[in-house]
């Protein structure tokens, strides 16, 4: 999946410039590409054009669904759960032990089921809030509050290994 990325964004600097990825766009393609770098909605938007499905993302934090590719009115929707860290696939269970991941983009319950899902994730705070949470540096013992700070420490220190807290 990292390599379709990168190819995509690599294919048009018009659109995945350096505004909208954070870094120029061939520092971009080299770093989406490390297992340790972890993609967002930019990557999800292009998978599902790529697969040529919606992909329905489950915010736990905000109890929402954000729906990518949904006006390209595709037949078909995944759902992915993302909990301010993780992206996880979402699947139902079927009766003969098997598991559906693919739904039919017009299935409006299993859509609302999955609202469900994010509401009850939310208010049983089933979510890392990227601001608010707190990290360790395994390297020196220091402790971080938020994404922002851990990575200003990375980028200060050169230390990379955290554990949250």
């Amino acid at each position: 999946m990292r390599q379709i990325i990168a190819m995509e964004v690599a294919s048009d600097h018009d659109t995945y410039n350096e505004g909208v990825l954070g870094r120029p766009n061939a520092e971009y393609c080299a770093w989406i590409q490390q297992p340790s770098s972890w993609g967002g909605a930019i990557e999800v938007a292009i998978l599902s054009r790529f697969y040529g499905l919606e992909m329905a993302v489950v915010d736990t934090l905000n109890a929402i669904i954000n729906r990518f590719g949904e006006d390209k009115n595709y037949g078909q929707r995944v759902f992915l759960l993302f909990d301010g860290v993780h992206y996880d696939p979402l699947y139902l269970e079927q009766s003969d032990g098997g598991i559906q991941t693919i739904f039919p983009a017009e299935d409006m319950d299993i859509y609302q089921e999955a609202e469900q899902l994010a509401k009850e994730a939310k208010s049983s705070r089933q979510f890392t809030d990227l601001n608010k949470f707190t990290l360790k540096c395994m390297v020196c013992d220091k402790f971080l509050t938020g994404q922002v700070e851990a990575q200003k420490h990375a980028k200060e220190t050169l230390h990379k290994h955290f554990g949250e807290v």
